[in-house]
C-alpha cells in the first residue's frame, strides 16, 4: 500500500469517528502538556538559580589553605608565593588569581547624598584584595590597581549583593533601584582596623575612600572587592600578615580537567572551597527531584491516555470486522491493516502531541504575565520560570505519538489477525 493510499485511508476513518478521535487526542494532549509544563518549569528555575543564585564558572578552582594545617608535615601549610607559583604550573592551570583579606575590620560612615535621597548610616564592611584580571572584565571606570595613598580605593561589588539590595532593601527603605552603570563612581568612606563591635588590631586606623568602579558575579558577596596591591599596603600599615593569601582561584584551559587539578592539589596539602558550587548542586538536585516527581505523574497522565486509546481502538476494531474483511479479499495484507491501525493512532498522538505542547507553553505566558504583574519584586525574580529548548518541544510531541502508537499496538494486531472469510461469513 502506497503512503498516499495509507493517508486517505487513515483521514477516512478519523473523520467517521471525529469524537472519538478528539476524546483521545485529548487524553494524550493532558498528559504531554503537564510533562512539557513541569519540565520547562524545572529547567527554568535551575538556570535562575545555576546563572544568578549561585553562578559557578565551571573553569575555576578556588584553592584555600587546609582549616588544619601540620605544615611541611604533610605537605601542607601557607599559600604563600612560591606555592602560587607551583599552582601555576600544573597541568591544565593557564591563570593564576591571589586573593588576600583585609585582616582588620573596617567601617564605613555615610551622611550625604544617595541618588537623589539623603541618608545616613554606618554599617561593617569586609573586603578582599584579589588580582585584577579575575574582575577585569567587569570594571567600568579606571584601572582595577592600587591608586596610592590618599586616592579613593577601586572597589567591585558583587552582583548579587545589588540584586538584594535592589529587591529587598531598597524598597523597604524608599531607597532608589540602581543599576551597575549608576553605581560606578560613587564614593563612600571607608575607616580600616575599626569596628562598631570588634576589637581593632594593635595598629593604626587607616582612613580612606573607596570607589565603586563595577559590579562582578565574582566580588564578595557581603563587601566589597578591592585590587591585591591595596589589601597587602593595608595589612602592612596595620601590622598584619601582608605575605601570605586567604585564597587562589584557578583557571583551567578545559573543565573537562577539573578533577585531576582538585587531586594535585589536594595532594599538595591544600583544600578546594566548593561551597556555592555544592550549593549550586543541592538546589539543582531539589528542583530535579521535584520535577521529576511530577514529570512522573505526567507520564502516568500519558499510559492512562494510551489505554485509553487501546480501548477506543479495540472497540472500532471490532466494529469494523466487515469493514477490515473486505479490506484482506480484495488484496490488503496483514501488514497494510496494521499500518491503517497505527496510522489512526499516530494521527491522534500527533495531534495530542502538539496541542499539548502548545498549551503547556501557552499556560507559561500567562503565568509569567501574571507573576510580573502580581508578584512583587524579590531578589532574582527572573522574567520568565519556565525554558523551552528546542528538545523539548520535539520531545513532547513525540511522546504524544509514542503513547498512541503503544496503545494501538494489540488492537492493531488484533485487526491483522483477523480471518477474512470467517470475518464476511458473520
Amino acid at each position: 500500500m502506497s503512503p498516499g493510499a495509507l493517508s486517505r485511508l487513515v483521514r477516512l476513518s478519523l473523520s467517521r469517528d471525529r469524537r472519538g478521535a478528539l476524546f483521545s487526542a485529548f487524553g494524550v494532549s493532558v498528559g504531554v502538556g503537564a510533562l512539557v509544563f513541569f519540565v520547562a518549569l524545572g529547567l527554568g528555575i535551575s538556570k535562575v538559580v545555576r546563572e544568578k543564585v549561585f553562578p559557578v564558572d565551571a573553569a575555576l578552582v578556588d584553592v584555600v589553605p587546609p582549616q588544619i594545617s601540620l605544615g611541611s608535615i604533610l605537605g601542607g601549610g601557607q599559600l604563600d608565593q612560591a606555592t602560587v607559583d607551583r599552582l601555576l604550573h600544573l597541568d591544565g592551570v593557564t591563570e593564576v588569581y591571589r586573593k588576600m583579606n583585609v585582616r582588620v575590620p573596617a567601617v564605613s560612615r555615610y551622611d550625604g547624598d544617595f541618588f537623589g535621597s539623603r541618608i545616613r548610616m554606618g554599617l561593617e564592611i569586609l573586603a578582599v584584595g584579589v588580582d585584577p584580571g579575575l574582575v577585569k572584565k567587569d570594571v567600568e571606570l579606571g584601572d582595577f590597581a592600587d591608586p596610592g595613598a590618599g586616592r579613593p580605593i577601586p572597589a567591585v561589588v558583587s552582583s548579587r549583593l545589588l540584586e538584594l539590595y535592589n529587591k529587598s532593601f531598597a524598597p523597604a527603605r524608599r531607597l532608589p533601584q540602581l543599576s551597575p552603570q549608576m553605581v560606578a563612581g560613587f564614593e563612600f568612606p571607608v575607616v580600616f582596623n575599626s569596628s562598631f563591635v570588634a576589637q581593632s588590631a594593635p595598629g593604626p586606623a587607616v582612613p580612606a575612600k573607596a570607589q565603586i568602579v563595577g559590579v562582578s558575579d565574582r566580588g564578595l558577596l557581603a563587601g566589597i572587592t578591592i585590587p591585591l596591591a591595596v589589601a597587602m599596603r593595608i595589612n602592612a600599615a596595620t601590622g598584619q600578615d601582608a605575605q601570605t593569601f586567604t585564597g587562589v582561584t584557578l583557571r583551567l584551559s578545559d573543565p573537562s580537567k577539573v578533577p585531576k587539578v582538585v587531586a594535585q592539589v589536594k595532594e599538595m596539602g591544600f583544600e578546594i572551597d566548593d561551597t556555592e558550587r555544592r550549593m549550586s548542586e543541592t538546589a539543582g538536585a531539589a528542583v530535579a527531584l521535584t520535577t521529576s516527581a511530577l514529570a512522573l505523574l505526567s507520564v502516568l497522565i500519558c499510559l492512562l491516555a494510551a489505554v485509553n486509546i487501546a480501548h477506543a481502538l479495540s472497540a472500532q476494531v471490532r466494529a469494523r470486522a466487515k469493514e477490515i474483511g473486505v479490506m484482506r479479499a480484495v488484496g490488503a495484507s496483514r501488514a497494510d491493516i496494521r499500518r491503517i491501525i497505527l496510522g489512526e493512532a499516530g494521527a491522534v498522538g500527533l495531534l495530542g502531541g502538539l496541542a499539548g505542547t502548545v498549551a503547556a507553553v501557552a499556560l507559561s505566558l500567562a503565568l509569567d504575565h501574571l507573576a510580573g504583574r502580581y508578584l512583587p519584586p524579590f531578589p532574582f525574580k527572573p522574567e520568565t520560570f519556565f525554558s523551552f529548548p528546542p528538545w523539548l518541544w520535539l520531545g513532547g510531541v513525540a511522546l504524544g505519538v509514542l503513547a498512541a502508537l503503544l496503545g494501538a499496538f494489540f488492537p492493531s494486531r488484533r485487526a491483522a489477525a483477523m480471518d477474512p472469510a470467517r470475518t464476511l461469513a458473520g
